[in-house]
């Protein structure tokens, strides 16, 4: 009976020591997750939810318990220290995912607000103007585009010859009043009043000739009449933008758009002379986004040279 005793303590002995080791490594390792977790949180989330972070300030400490029978067993205090762990993981994957989301957004916001203010930029940014620029365009145009023959016969009436009413003068900025028409005009192309658009630039092209927003007017009347379904006027105004001022600001744009005034014309050859034309004469003072546009415009017309 003794002998029979003393085994079974020993056993149980054998038994209950990895036993207890193993808790002990358990705890350990919880412990190392715990202070791992804490560690990302402070980093990802500084200043986050005091449930899941040490205070700053530690409350005084308070006198220790007397010993006694312990509330829980050491695994029912591992399991609970486990589900906050994961409670914490769940809540902290949660949040890097709005993040992402949030910065997602921002970052499309940012990439429009950037399209928006280059396109603002280009249209008030200017060099020296050229040659004077006017609306007429010569009948023997090396790129085919000449003046449109509407069905009746007569010959529509070159850009410059035009005098429709336009819009009232608006105050001159800075004493500049050619600079407060062309901004005035440039107004209503955004507010897509093509009609009105067009009559108040032929009137900036008409009366400033030499300034240098002459070259913007005479541009934006070709964009106007592409806008508004008329390639073949778009194509004229543009060819005259081009080749009455070619030293002017718009005078490289006005060169893409011709081109792409033909494409709709379905001329895709001498869209192809003329974005040629363009890289040969302002290669070098194209910029890069106008450089990838005429890229994309020789490949779009199966352009070979």
């Amino acid at each position: 009976m003794v002998r029979r005793t003393a085994i079974a303590v020993m056993f149980l002995a054998t038994v209950a020591a990895p036993a207890l080791a193993q808790d002990r490594d358990v705890g350990q390792r919880v412990d190392v997750l715990e202070k791992q977790m804490k560690a990302v949180q402070r980093k990802v989330f500084p200043g986050g939810d005091p449930r899941f972070f040490e205070a700053e300030i530690q409350p005084q400490a308070q006198p220790a318990p007397t010993p006694g029978v312990p509330a829980s067993t050491p695994l029912s205090d591992l399991s609970a220290r486990v589900d906050s762990l994961e409670h914490q993981m769940t809540t902290l994957t949660g949040q890097v995912e709005q993040n992402g989301y949030k910065i997602r957004q921002l970052e499309e916001q940012l990439a429009k607000f950037r399209g928006d203010a280059e396109f603002r930029l280009n249209t008030l940014e200017g060099h020296p103007e050229g040659a004077p620029a006017n609306g007429g365009v010569p009948a023997n145009s090396p790129f085919g585009v000449g003046p449109s023959v509407p069905p009746g016969g007569a010959k529509v009436p070159p850009a410059d010859s035009a005098k429709p009413a336009g819009p009232a003068a608006a105050p001159a900025a800075n004493g500049d009043q050619a600079e407060a028409d062309y901004l005035a005009a440039y107004a209503l192309v955004e507010q897509k009043k093509f009609p009105e658009a067009e009559a108040a630039l032929k009137a900036v092209v008409t009366k400033y000739p030499k300034h240098r927003r002459a070259s913007y007017a005479q541009h934006w009347l070709g964009r106007s009449y592409l806008a508004e379904g008329k390639p073949a006027l778009a194509a004229e105004a543009l060819y005259a933008n081009y080749q009455n001022n070619p030293r002017g600001e718009r005078a490289p744009d006005s060169l893409y758009w011709l081109g792409q005034s033909l494409m709709k014309l379905d001329k895709p050859s001498e869209a192809c002379r003329v974005y040629s034309e363009l890289t040969d004469v302002y290669g070098a003072k194209m910029s890069a986004s106008l450089k990838d546009q005429t890229a994309k415009a020789r490949a779009a017309a199966k352009c070979t040279s």
